[in-house]
């Protein structure tokens, strides 16, 4: 699924770094002191859109994060596509 960064209303979601914020949730620091996101959880930008690209399986692994996840979506009004839908369009 795909949590866009456009509200319901067509509204740009800020902060503008809101992706790395959400992704930042669930990531992990590597021995080197690296950051690396969750295999779950990705960044990506849309038709020029700010998006997070969340792995279903998130949902299976861990369902507290994915409920996380899903609320921060709803209470910020903001669009949620499938995958699938997305792959149909184009």
């Amino acid at each position: 699924m795909i949590i866009v960064g456009i509200t319901n209303s067509g509204q740009k979601f800020r902060p503008s770094d809101w992706t790395d914020r959400l992704c930042g949730c669930l990531s992990a620091f590597e021995s080197d002191q690296k950051i690396t996101y969750s295999p779950y959880l990705k960044p990506m930008l849309l038709d020029n859109n700010k998006c997070v690209v969340v792995d279903k399986k998130l949902e299976l692994v861990d369902p507290i994060a994915f409920k996380f996840l899903l609320s921060f979506a709803e209470d910020n009004d903001l669009k949620i596509q499938n995958r699938e839908t997305l792959n149909k369009a184009s």
